[in-house]
Order: C-alpha cells, then sequence, then structure tokens
C-alpha cells in the first residue's frame, strides 16, 4: 500500500514538473486530460463515450450545424440521401401495435412474392412484432439487411367476406430506391407540378424523368414545390437548377476564413437546359432550408421565376465531413453559402446557443411574420438587386418570398392538434381503407377520378370522434366545427395514398394549400410579369 502511494505522489509530482518547463499545445492539453481520465479516475469510464462527449462538447461551442454522429447515426444520415438502401420493399404505418403495409414498391422483393396492401406483417424471422410496442427504428433494421440475403414474414391478411389468414413469406433483400420527387402531375392543360422532398444524388435524375412526362402532357408553366424541403446535396441542387437558367451562370458561392471563394455555374453552354423559359413559380416556407434555398435563390437573383410562400429557414453553413475509421463522423462547417448577388443565406446566431437558434420559427410566430406581411422588417443595409430587371431584394438570412403568403390556421385547433398527435386519423384512413378497398378500386378506377368523386361523409367524421372519444381526446364543440373541413381533407389525402400513390395526398392536400392555391393564381395571372418588374 506504501509503494502504490508513493508511485502515486511521484506521478502527480512529474505531472507537475512537466507542466512547468513543456507549453502544452492546445491538442497535447486534449489528449492530456482525457487520459488523466481514462488513468486515474476513481471509477471505470467507458472511454469512448468519453472521447464521444468531449467531441459533441467541442462542437455545441461552435456555430448550430457542426456537429457529431455515431457509426449508427452516419449511416441513418446517410441512407436517405444515396438514393437507396436493401430491404424488402414496402411502405407501412403502426396502426395499434401492428406494422400495416401500404404499399408495395413496384418490383421490389415483397411484390414478387405475394405481398399486399393492407396486409399485417406480425413476425419477422420468428421474432413477434406486433402488439410488444416495438419501435419503427427497430423494426426497420429487422427487415433491412444486405442485399440478396433472405428474411422470413409472417403476414395477417384480412379480406372483406373471408376469414383472417396467415401467411408465411421468404423474402430476398434487393435494393431499394428511396424517392425524392414526392409528386408530378399535371394541374390543368398547361400547369405542371413537382415537389421534391429532399436533394439527394438522384434527385436531378427524377426531376429530369418527371418534367419529361409532364412536358407530353402539355406542360408549358411550372410550379416546383420545396416546402418542408430541408436540403440535402449543394451538387444535386446546382444540377436542378442547371435546368431551369441559362447556361453557365452562377448558381451560388462558398466562402470561409480557410476555404477560399469557389463558384458553381449552371451547366456549360453545349447542355441546353430543360426549362430556361415559361413561367415558374417556385413555393417555399420557413421549413425550406439549404439546398432548397440555393435553389430558390438562385432562381430569384436571376429573375427567372417567382418565389412565393414565406421566408426560408436560412441554413446557408457548409458543412464537410470528417469521418472517422470506426464510422462515425465530424460535420464541420467550414464556409457560408452565398447566392449569385452575394447575399449570405445564414440567418443570424449565437455561437454556443442551439436553443436559442432553434427557437427562430417559433420567435418568427410570435413577432407575427408568419402571419402578416407588414411584420416583416428588412434591413436596407443588406439590400441588393437582381441580376436581371435590378428589383430590391434582401439578405440577412432565408430567401425572402417575392409574393407572401400567410400561414392559414383557422382550421386548425387544439382538439385537432391532439387527435393528430394519437395518430387516430391515420388509424381511421387504415380501418376504412380495410373495409372498402375492392369498393374504391372499382368505384374509381383512378387517382383522378377519385380527387374529383370522392367525398368524406358526416358519417365518417363522426366514426373518428367517437375513436378519439374512446382514446380519451377531449371534445371541444366549437374546435371540431372549426377543424372539420381539415378533418375530411386530410382523411380523404390519407386514404387517397393508401389506395393509388403518393402523389395522390398531394392531389387532394393542394386544393387546400394556401401557398399553391396562390401559386396557380400567379402563374395564369398578369401579376406574374409585374412582379417580376422594377417598381419605378
Amino acid at each position: 500500500m506504501k509503494k502504490l502511494f508513493i508511485i502515486f505522489v511521484l506521478a502527480i509530482v512529474a505531472t507537475i514538473v512537466y507542466a512547468q518547463f513543456t507549453k502544452f499545445t492546445p491538442n497535447q492539453k486534449l489528449r492530456a486530460a482525457e487520459q488523466a481520465v481514462a488513468m486515474y479516475y476513481v471509477d471505470t469510464v467507458n472511454e469512448d463515450k468519453l472521447v464521444e462527449d468531449a467531441i459533441r462538447g467541442m462542437l455545441n461551442e461552435l456555430d448550430p450545424h457542426s456537429s457529431y454522429s455515431t457509426a449508427d447515426e452516419t449511416r441513418e444520415l446517410n441512407e436517405p440521401l444515396q438514393g437507396k438502401f436493401s430491404g424488402v420493399g414496402i411502405s407501412f404505418n403502426m396502426n395499434k401495435d401492428t406494422l400495416y403495409v401500404i404499399q408495395t414498391v413496384a418490383g421490389g422483393p415483397s411484390e414478387r412474392v405475394g405481398v399486399l396492401a393492407g396486409d399485417r406483417i406480425i413476425a419477422v424471422n420468428d421474432t413477434i412484432i406486433a402488439g410488444v410496442k416495438m419501435k419503427n427504428s427497430q423494426i426497420m433494421k429487422m427487415l433491412r439487411g444486405k442485399k440478396g440475403t433472405k428474411v422470413d414474414v409472417k403476414i395477417l391478411r384480412r379480406q372483406a367476406g373471408q376469414p383472417a389468414d396467415t401467411i408465411d413469406f421468404k423474402i430476398t433483400r434487393a435494393d431499394i430506391p428511396i424517392h425524392s420527387v414526392d409528386a408530378a402531375y399535371m394541374v390543368d392543360e398547361t400547369t405542371g407540378y413537382i415537389r421534391i422532398n429532399k436533394f439527394a444524388m438522384d434527385t436531378p435524375n427524377e426531376f429530369i424523368e418527371a418534367f419529361k412526362k409532364l412536358k407530353k402532357e402539355g406542360l408549358e408553366s411550372l410550379i416546383l414545390d420545396l416546402t418542408d424541403n430541408g436540403g440535402g446535396y449543394l451538387n444535386a441542387a446546382i444540377e436542378l437548377v442547371s435546368e431551369l437558367i441559362e447556361p453557365e451562370k452562377l448558381v451560388v458561392y462558398t466562402e470561409g476564413r480557410a476555404s477560399k471563394r469557389q463558384e458553381a455555374y449552371s451547366n456549360p453552354s453545349e447542355r441546353k437546359p430543360l426549362f430556361a423559359d415559361g413561367r415558374l413559380i417556385v413555393m417555399v416556407n420557413q421549413y425550406s432550408a439549404s439546398a432548397s434555398e440555393i435553389t430558390a435563390g438562385a432562381i430569384q437573383d436571376w429573375d427567372r421565376g417567382l418565389i412565393v410562400g414565406r421566408r426560408t429557414y436560412g441554413k446557408g453553413l457548409v458543412q464537410r465531413p470528417f469521418p472517422f475509421p470506426d464510422g462515425s463522423m465530424i460535420r464541420l462547417t467550414i464556409a457560408h453559402y452565398y447566392t449569385p448577388t452575394g447575399r449570405d443565406i445564414q440567418r443570424p446566431y449565437e455561437k454556443g446557443d442551439k436553443k436559442g437558434y432553434d427557437k427562430d420559427i417559433q420567435n418568427r410566430l410570435d413577432r407575427g411574420e408568419l402571419m402578416h406581411k407588414d411584420s416583416i422588417h428588412y434591413n436596407d443595409s443588406l439590400r441588393v438587386e437582381t441580376l436581371i430587371n435590378k428589383r430590391p431584394i434582401y439578405g440577412g438570412g432565408g430567401i425572402s418570398a417575392d409574393k407572401f403568403v400567410a400561414l392559414d390556421t383557422t382550421e386548425y385547433t387544439k382538439y385537432y392538434r391532439n387527435v393528430m398527435a394519437k395518430g387516430l386519423i391515420n388509424q381511421y384512413a387504415i380501418k376504412y381503407v380495410d373495409a372498402n378497398r375492392k369498393q374504391l378500386k372499382k368505384t374509381f378506377k383512378t387517382d383522378t377520378q377519385y380527387v374529383e368523386g370522392f367525398m368524406v361523409t358526416d358519417e365518417m367524421i363522426n366514426e373518428l370522434v367517437e375513436m378519439a372519444n374512446t382514446e380519451k381526446v377531449e371534445y371541444n364543440e366549437e374546435q371540431f366545427m372549426k377543424s372539420k373541413p381539415l378533418f375530411a381533407m386530410i382523411l380523404k389525402a390519407l386514404i387517397g395514398r393508401d389506395i393509388f400513390e403518393n402523389a395522390t395526398y398531394f392531389k387532394v392536400y393542394n386544393r387546400h394549400d394556401p401557398i399553391f392555391k396562390e401559386a396557380l393564381r400567379l402563374i395564369h395571372s398578369p401579376e406574374y410579369d409585374d412582379l417580376l418588374t422594377p417598381k419605378q
């Protein structure tokens, strides 16, 4: 014991002497601190976690978008942007702790073996997943795996007029595409609509394919929907913008303390863009971020089209990935994004104050900015002019709309929120489709017929209310009446998506969406040209 004590004292003395005669660099100091804790701390420590926490703590003192992710988190972050994963090829929902198949991917592994929309998966590889409150992420890990590997699933199938049946399937996993184009359809004889949910590797190709299809159907004007699009790959945004503006135009540039200015241009002149002429409107809102803002900013700066909606999120920081051998990664901010006119997309922030940064959308709501155009105040020092028509536009964070559309909360009530939070609208839609799938398919041969002809009845709404009562959602007559049209619209959209495809949801939803309705009005109005013309 005495010998151990002497060794411990000598170690402390040696450390003090070394510190007096050696000047630590910050890097050496950090490593020495970690080693001291690992070697001498009174209790056993998880060294891996210790290092990860230190990295997170260091990054938390920087900007809001520098981050660290573990190997699993990195894989989950990258997968949606890489455009595919290996799995069984279904889209699903959890309905009362049971996995309910909404759709099978056309030509995918599940469709090939005979899995149908409406089936319930109750077991995977002999593990019961129904009724055990398993997380979606856990189920996805069980269904996904390497291409070519097999997975056993047990399915409960219910068909009208027949007893429920259980069927065992052996499914061979395959590459499943992750689509970033949610919907592409002709709104009227000359106006096309394309909605993009993220900017992934395949987004430009998906956009080109969707546009060419609509062009054959008569597209002359385009509404590009980037609402709620949180961004993704910079190159995907540059490629997409290249199809919408003239060749060899500056799309975006980046610049930082240790990163020299780098400029990105639209395609060279020998590559003709798909749609450099014709009316173009880009729909945005307060959740449109990053690559969405690069796209909207370039369109606005070059006077190529109109931005309709509300000021975008304001995420204009460039992250460079620094991967580690174990699969984890640091995404470190190295520069800012700037639009062609030199506007900084990034909104202001205080280093180390991520909580305050995350409250920005709520602060905009509290200030009235999302509800009233008069509540939006611009800094004259950040005023610039568009590059062709010399219209005044402003920097200072995000892309402001050429035509403001207020957030409509008239039908949104606490009662509606509580019903949604319980997942009851989705559950009712699943139940209704279960009982009426064949009849709906027989009545409505196409989703166009469905959108025009299907009506949500009072009986259906009352059944939803009864379901909410059973789940102890407190009923409020006044709030229910205000939200009734919203309940009906969402129900119709969800049922349509289940019966047909994802695009059907937006065909229903857009008829209710103020931003879309204003975009459609403008694209056929002389006001479109007026807004692109500078006021004298």
